[in-house]
């Protein structure tokens, strides 16, 4: 079993930055894949960026150029700096850990999910 602990959402106007973190209880097979995906009540889940532990990363299109996923394995630990963050960017954003040959996107489809930390931007 993995534990994810997010942390790091809010309220920010339009333009403005968050960076969202994530922390692992191990670094394992389980964390292979470790990611984020977000949702808005009354809409389906939708995958915001994904990371391998080789390095590769996935980007929904809604967040390309805006959005960078990092981890840090020495802290079991996945990032996300969200830049030009817009009012439809307004969800709760959940971590997501997963394992190899699981399928890597979307991420909500991994196995092991946090609580998730609400983000919430304003015009």
């Amino acid at each position: 079993q993995v534990q994810l602990v997010e942390s790091g959402g809010g309220a920010v106007q339009t333009g403005g930055s968050l960076r969202l973190s994530c922390v692992a209880s191990t670094d394992n097979q389980d964390t292979y894949y470790m990611g984020w995906f977000r949702q808005t009540p009354g809409k389906e889940r939708e995958g915001v960026a994904a990371s391998a532990r080789g390095g590769t990363t996935r980007y929904a299109d809604s967040v390309k150029g805006r959005f960078t996923i990092s981890r840090d394995h020495a802290r079991n630990t996945v990032f996300l700096q969200m830049s030009s963050l817009q009012p439809e960017d307004t969800a709760m954003y959940y971590c997501a850990a997963g394992r190899l040959y699981g399928g890597f996107w979307p991420p909500m489809d991994w196995g092991y999910r946090g609580q998730g930390t609400q983000v919430t931007v304003s015009s």
